[in-house]
This record gives structure tokens, sequence and C-alpha cells, in this order.
């Protein structure tokens, strides 16, 4: 009798378990700036649940949701978020919070980048001197960044100096710190990984460098197997007073990483 009741209690409870797992995909950035280890532990015993985190570029983030892998997407891209919203894989997106891109490099910055007006004319003193750069090269939310601000300059970035490794943002900050050399990268895991760099910011600033992070759930309509159910919690919780406020106090060294959006 006692096996019995173990088995009819493992079948009762599987299903509900299942339904408290959350998938969610999101940048680098998030991960890497140590924001998501504050904020998912609270969801989780708040609502009883798991959130399973996957941590890769926006580009790879949005194909996941893309391919119904993920319950939820978190990222930093907006042209491609909307496309995806617009493609009807993606619903109920919502702005969380911003940030900055910055232009970081050695300390003796080769190219004179710190003297610039512009990011721009920044981008174009680097394409000059030859100066190493190192670029995710994976198309992340920053990979589209730093794209969309090489057009500026209508130069294309090629030779021995632009460096292009497909990694993350904390993988490209230790590159980038080995070798002395320039990237762009978001402010928040700069200043979770300042410490161990010898890099400094040497341009930021302007709107072209303004950094807004959105969460979205993945289409139920068009994956029956997404768990919407969880996904419209974990959604609430990250816009409401509560979660705003994690986001709004989540600091490094005294310095905030990220600015709250969804509610003033």
């Amino acid at each position: 009798m006692k096996k019995i009741g173990l088995l009819l209690f493992l079948f009762i409870t599987l299903p509900l378990q299942a339904n408290n797992v959350l998938r969610l995909s999101t940048t680098t950035s998030t991960e890497n700036s140590g924001l998501l280890a504050v904020l998912n532990p609270v969801f989780e015993k708040k609502y009883k649940a798991r959130v399973d985190v996957i941590a890769v570029g926006t580009g790879k983030a949005l194909k996941l949701g893309e391919n119904g892998d993920v319950d939820v997407v978190f990222v930093h891209a907006p042209v491609a978020e909307k496309k995806f919203i617009n493609a009807g894989y993606g619903v109920d997106r919502h702005a969380v919070m911003h940030n900055d891109f910055v232009l970081i490099g050695a300390k003796s910055d080769k190219a004179d980048v710190k003297s610039s007006k512009t990011i721009s004319e920044a981008l174009q003193k680097i394409i000059t001197q030859n100066a190493v750069f190192i670029s995710r090269g994976d198309d992340s939310g920053t990979h589209k960044k730093e794209k969309s601000l090489w057009a500026l300059t209508q130069k294309k970035p090629q030779g021995a100096w632009y460096v292009s490794v497909g990694q993350g943002m904390g993988a490209v900050l230790k590159i980038a710190d080995e070798k002395q050399a320039y990237t762009l990268t978001d402010r928040g895991t700069y200043i979770a990984y300042k410490d161990k760099l010898a890099l400094d910011i040497v341009f930021a600033g302007g709107k072209n460098l303004f950094n807004p992070y959105h969460i979205m759930a993945v289409n139920p309509k068009r994956y029956q197997s997404v768990n919407y159910e969880l996904a419209k919690k974990y959604i609430g919780f990250i816009v409401s007073i509560e979660g705003q406020k994690i986001i709004a106090d989540y600091q490094k060294k005294g310095q905030p990483l990220f600015y709250p959006d969804a509610i003033k």
C-alpha cells in the first residue's frame, strides 16, 4: 500500500513541478552582471518555482523563442525584438530597465579616443590607428549595437586589428584586457568586472549608446508547450514595484548597474 501511495503521490506532484519551471533565454549581460542571481531567487521563493536561465547573445536568445524552446525572452535589441513580436513569436513585451553602452580600452588610449566628441569620431580614430578592437561577433544585442555604430563611420571594420571572437560579454572583456584592446560593452557588465580589468571607459554618452532592455513571453498560441501562466507571473514580477526596486537597488562598488523603466 505504501508503494501505491508513493506512486500516486509522484503521479500527482510531477506535473505540478513541471508547471513551476520557467525557461528563460536572456543576454549574457543580465547574467554576467549578477542581476539575475539577485532577482530570480525572490521570484522562485514567492511562486515556489524554478527559473532555468539560458544566457546567450540576444540573437540566439530570440531564436530559442522562435523555436518555442523557452517561455520568456529578456534581451536588449529593440529592432530585433519588434521583429520577433510582429512575426508572431512573442507577446506581452514590456520595458524593464536601461543602462548604456561604453567604449573601453587601455589606459594608454593608443587611438586618443578620449578626446573624441562623438562615438563615430571615436571609432574612426580606432580605424585610422589600426588599434586592436575586440568584437563580440555573436549576433548579441551588443554586437548588433556595435555594427550600427560602425555604420555611422561609413567604413567597414576589417583587417588584423579587428578581432571577432564569437564570445559572451564577460569573455570578451577578459580578451580585451589581455590584449589591452578596445571593445564595446554595456556599462553594467563593465562595472561588475571592473576590479578584474586594467581597462578604462574611454568614451561614453549620447543617444546612440542608450541601452534599453525588454522582456516578453513566447506566444502560447504558436507553441502549446510554453508555460504561459508562469511566464506572465515572471513578467509581472519583473515590472512590479518589488522587481523594479531590486533592479534599482542592485549596485557594485556603490554604482547602479541598471535603471528601472517599468515604474518611474
